[in-house]
């Protein structure tokens, strides 16, 4: 059974979906089911890869890794910031060569999300 806000991811084309409607069935993609990301919450190597959210002159600013910033190279990058205030989901995609942070100019809320997509090491989640 799939839940809202879930990622998945396919195995064989590189598909990424996230899930809008909760269902029974299980997501396939290729002939094959989609991997489920696991929303990951804590750093252990060099590449930071936690959202960091900061609010600031009427605007979040979320920014990959608090003290380090996270590498933006054509290999290795963030795809995309994705800040959940309230019930609202914002996304910005990024490219390689951005700086790995960015910038919703929206109203603040009570209940605050960010999550982060990685090429490489897949999804991450700041609670606030």
């Amino acid at each position: 059974m799939t839940k809202r806000m879930q990622v998945y991811k396919c195995e064989v084309c590189g598909n990424i979906v996230e899930v809008l409607h909760e269902g029974k069935g299980t997501l396939v993609c290729c002939g094959q089911e989609m991997k489920l990301f696991e929303e990951q919450t804590s750093d252990t190597s060099k590449e930071k890869h936690v959202p960091y959210v900061e609010r600031t002159e009427g605007k979040y600013i979320v920014r990959i890794g608090e003290n380090a910033l996270h590498p933006m190279e054509e290999k290795h990058y963030i795809e995309w910031v994705e800040l959940i205030v309230d019930d609202n989901v914002h996304r910005r995609y990024l490219n390689p060569g951005d700086e790995p942070e960015a910038v919703f100019e929206i109203p603040e809320g009570r209940k605050v999300t960010a999550r982060e997509y990685c090429n490489i090491h897949g999804l991450w989640v700041n609670r606030r």
